[in-house]
């Protein structure tokens, strides 16, 4: 089997345990918290993975469209399919302000000046009226999707949840594979090489900038859909913070490796106290019931590990080892 027949099967066995998923026990709140997660890594990923650009203000787009699009169907009372529509236009616009300001910069000045603007939003979204301030903006109405499919039901709004997550994912998956996604690898590894080809690398960044920054819109956008209501912490800059955490640990440049990444930090956040308390039964050690208030220790571990083990991170160290195998088994 080569390698793309392998991801295709690997990527098809995980769509079918998304589809089960709800009738195997798992809670599909949380499973379409974490899809929201995984589309929020894999549209940063596109920028820092495969254009080399470090963005630390995805939390503007993540959170700043939550917020539109939580207030347009609550207050203004518009569809949720509109209410998506504006958060991602939100991202995309955003993404175009920030990356007009940006990208003539380089290194840790294009990350500061990022995180910069990002905060900024912070600080409109904490003092403006519409959002609810340090309360966030609460019960945000599921509604009716195109009329017909009422999303009250957590069943009917996971499956539309995937189907969002799923397609935006092969958008992805598309764009990367195309020949944009080739210049946009060419301009990571080797800039002034793309440049003397004759591409405007500044217009290719802005592009990929751009659609990330819809692309987190739309996560944001769908999280509050799912949730019901947009917080102070999805535009706060520890959501940058967590998303880079995400695709590290996942693998950097990779497809897969936000999926992973995002599962397991995602995982950590909320199931470490009940793992935590399974741990200490089978040990009797007592401290490990207080992981659950130590997260951030455990997370920041977390990463260490997989920085000095998993220098590709966890996709990427597969997907060398997978090569090694292969080439190996191709000199014997």
């Amino acid at each position: 089997m080569n390698a793309k027949k392998l991801s295709c099967f690997c990527y098809g066995l995980l769509l079918l345990c998304l589809l089960a998923a709800p009738f195997m026990g798992a809670y599909p709140v949380f499973v379409m918290k974490l899809m929201c997660f995984a589309l929020f890594a894999c549209a940063f990923n596109l920028l820092l993975g495969y254009t080399g650009l470090l963005s630390f203000g995805h939390a503007a787009f993540l959170g700043g469209s939550a917020y539109i699009a939580g207030h347009s169907m609550k207050i203004w009372g518009v569809t949720p399919e509109i209410g998506l529509v504006l958060g991602m236009a939100t991202g995309a616009l955003l993404g175009w302000l920030f990356g007009m300001l940006a990208i003539r910069r380089q290194g840790i000045y294009f990350s500061m000046i990022t995180l910069a603007l990002a905060q900024m939003v912070f600080f409109i979204a904490l003092q403006a009226p519409f959002t609810g301030g340090e309360d966030g903006l609460q019960s945000v109405p599921r509604g009716k999707l195109f009329g017909v499919l009422d999303l009250s039901s957590d069943l009917t709004m996971y499956y539309v949840a995937l189907v969002i997550v799923v397609a935006a994912f092969l958008l992805i998956a598309r764009t990367v594979h195309s020949p944009f996604g080739q210049v946009l690898k060419g301009i990571k590894e080797n800039e002034p090489r793309a440049i003397s080809l004759g591409y405007d690398v500044g217009r290719f960044k802005l592009l990929a900038f751009v659609i990330s920054a819809a692309l987190s819109g739309l996560a944001g956008s769908l999280k509050t859909l799912v949730l019901g209501f947009a917080s102070l912490s999805d535009v706060h800059w520890t959501a940058s913070g967590g998303v880079i955490l995400m695709t590290l640990v996942g693998g950097l440049g990779t497809l897969s490796g936000p999926l992973v990444g995002s599962a397991v930090v995602v995982l950590l956040e909320n199931k470490i106290g009940e793992f935590g308390t399974f741990l200490s039964r089978l040990t009797g050690i007592e401290w490990f019931n207080t992981l659950g208030e130590s997260v951030t220790m455990v997370t920041g571990l977390i990463f260490v590990v997989c920085v000095l083990a998993f220098r590709r991170g966890i996709m990427g160290e597969i997907i060398a080892w997978l090569g090694r195998l292969k080439g190996g088994g191709g000199s014997r």
